[in-house]
């Protein structure tokens, strides 16, 4: 948790026990109470750092926080839009935290999930030769992408063996210099259209002119990991990724449906 956000935290959870605590330190008018310096100083502990981490040193992190806070609302910071921003953006997340950690703590992953989701995702090692195109790009960068790696795919279709050494002198990818050759990575690492090209596929094929977020790909399939061999803990990750989603997902869902909301479409 990075340290703005947890501040804020700290400071709507102790705002409501302020009568409750012991007072450690007050900062122009400002309380810092015991339970609020143990939980920042605990949480202080968990970084690595080059100081010698003491309720000392936590409790003058919090003066510091204190101080420069004041600083920046007696100079209207808080107006500022960017600002603004950021702290909309903390305030979101803090927000989040407080409704679904505990949904999100009863998160569990088990062993058989994962061998169902793997079965239905396994885990390619592919290469590729890929054209950038701009994120936003016009009707003519598009059109010459796409003939250009229309026509390294007639090449490669008749002649596989070229695949690797025509990757190596076109392709626009940081994975060139090995020709093309991506290594294994599961298909949440990949761009969906991407890993779709794929899956299901038998070791050799290429795939037809495929285009994502980066640009123009042609793909080809070069191994295929059984389930004995993947590390199940990352895919574990992945399906508790998933499942973290779906309960945001939700929460969201439930929040619009009480909210008024009006979409222009004709301006999207």
């Amino acid at each position: 948790m990075k340290a703005s956000l947890l501040f804020l935290i700290l400071i709507i959870s102790f705002a409501t026990q302020a009568k409750k605590q012991k007072v450690v330190a007050t900062v122009n008018g400002v309380k810092i109470y015991k339970a609020q310096l143990e939980q920042y100083h605990a949480q202080n502990l968990k970084f690595v750092s080059q100081r010698k981490i003491t309720r000392k040193v936590s409790l003058n992190d919090l003066i510091n926080k204190i101080l420069g806070t004041q600083k920046a609302k007696k100079q209207k910071l808080d107006k500022n839009p960017f600002v603004r921003e950021k702290m909309d953006d903390i305030l979101y997340h803090a927000q989040i935290s407080r409704d679904l950690e505990k949904d999100l703590l009863k998160i569990k992953v088990k062993d058989d999930e994962v061998k169902s989701y793997y079965n239905k995702n396994p885990e390619y090692r592919t290469a590729q030769i890929l054209y950038r195109i701009s994120a936003q790009p016009d009707k003519k960068e598009v059109t010459q992408g796409l003939e250009k790696i229309s026509e390294v795919y007639k090449t490669v279709s008749k002649k596989p063996k070229s695949f690797s050494e025509i990757a190596r002198n076109q392709s626009q990818s940081a994975s060139a210099f090995t020709g093309g050759d991506m290594g294994f990575l599961p298909g949440a690492k990949l761009a969906p259209e991407y890993y779709e090209a794929i899956n299901g596929k038998y070791i050799g094929f290429i795939t037809k002119p495929i285009r994502t977020q980066y640009g123009f790909h042609v793909i080809k399939v070069l191994g295929k990991k059984n389930y004995d061999q993947i590390e199940k803990n990352m895919y574990k990750k992945i399906i508790y990724d998933i499942k973290r989603d779906k309960i945001l997902n939700n929460y969201f869902a439930s929040m619009r449906n009480k909210a008024k909301i009006n979409i222009n479409k004709e301006h999207l």
